[in-house]
């Protein structure tokens, strides 16, 4: 068993695992390497022994308790063959959505189309890196990817003003959503995955009001698929402020925290296993402060099952000795 898995079927709190949100990817030398030379975002998810290869990099360089695997949220509308590109300095840009051509897509088509990801999966897995260590899927959860699919960009600036205009529009891609959703989580598992990770990006865009048609009950479904097979899974409803409801709700393995959140609260109101909050912006401030952030963390938590990580992904400007400080911080605490 796994540090991370000691702490979420054990709820052992004096194992203090560690892994990181991107942990695979941007900030790393050797990663930026393999992206100079393979521009197409897309390409580069869907080639089994380059993203397995990027998976294992931050394994390679610290003493991380899990290989989260590099892939995207938006393989699945790219599965459901909805146009997915990835621009330099503005981000996803999806095509139109044509509810008739997803509604004919095939399970057997679907799987085909990102197969890739499952090899990664089985690569992973079964290398000696991550012998000891989890290896973590993940998806992006309903409402954030019936944002990117009906928005056909990151809402940064707002959704469009018609977004919720076809409720019934809506619904039935929900409903798509959740049985492609369920197959990718399945083939994954299938792979070697052993914990799933949900990403909620954009749920703190929502009106509480409208929290449990969008949020929660999409979500749940998800959660009670992943727990039917065994397998625990983790939530980042990212920039919610209800995280004690979301978690009777929902009911998730693990709760994961972002970095606006009061962690003091989280550790008197939530009795399941928390992961994360630390602000990514503090690595790239000093050591000193870097140590004093990570510390408030570990101490608040110190009796509460807990897995270090971030309240969000790490930032492409982090300096790797900076990362490395602070796995250390968190080992030797």
């Amino acid at each position: 068993m796994s540090p991370i898995q000691e702490v979420i079927i054990n709820k052992k709190s004096n194992i203090n695992p560690i892994w990181i949100m991107r942990q695979a990817g941007r900030y790393l030398p050797e990663f930026r390497e393999i992206r100079k030379q393979n521009p197409d975002f897309i390409k580069l998810c869907l080639n089994e022994k380059l993203s397995s290869e990027i998976t294992l990099q931050p394994l390679k360089r610290f003493d991380l308790d899990a290989a989260i695997i590099f892939s995207d949220i938006l393989m699945l509308p790219y599965g459901l063959n909805q146009n997915v590109e990835f621009k330099k300095n503005i981000g996803p840009i999806l095509g139109e959505l044509d509810l008739n051509e997803i509604s004919k897509i095939e399970e057997v088509d679907f799987i085909e189309k990102v197969n890739p990801v499952y090899k990664l999966i089985k690569l992973v897995s079964s290398s000696q890196l991550t012998k000891n260590k989890s290896t973590i899927g993940f998806v992006g959860a309903p409402w954030t990817l019936l944002v990117y699919m009906l928005n056909k960009k990151s809402p940064k600036s707002g959704l469009n003003n018609n977004f919720f205009k076809d409720d019934i529009l809506i619904k039935k891609i929900l409903a798509i959503l959740e049985k492609y959703l369920k197959i990718h989580i399945k083939n994954q598992i299938d792979n070697g995955a052993q914990i799933i990770q949900i990403f909620d990006s954009w749920a703190g865009l929502l009106d509480d009001k409208d929290l449990s048609k969008y949020v929660y009950d999409p979500t749940r479904n998800l959660v009670d698929y992943v727990k039917a097979l065994n397998v625990p899974v983790i939530c980042f409803p990212k920039g919610i402020k209800k995280y004690k409801d979301f978690c009777e709700i929902v009911q998730p393995s693990v709760i994961c925290i972002d970095y606006e959140v009061d962690p003091k609260l989280i550790e008197k109101e939530i009795r399941i296993p928390v992961q994360g909050g630390l602000d990514p912006k503090v690595l790239l401030s000093d050591k000193e402060n870097l140590k004093k952030e990570a510390k408030k963390y570990l101490d608040i938590f110190k009796d509460h099952p807990y897995i270090f990580n971030l309240g969000h992904g790490i930032l492409p400007e982090t300096d790797t000795s900076m990362m490395d400080y602070l796995v250390k911080i968190v080992k030797d605490y």
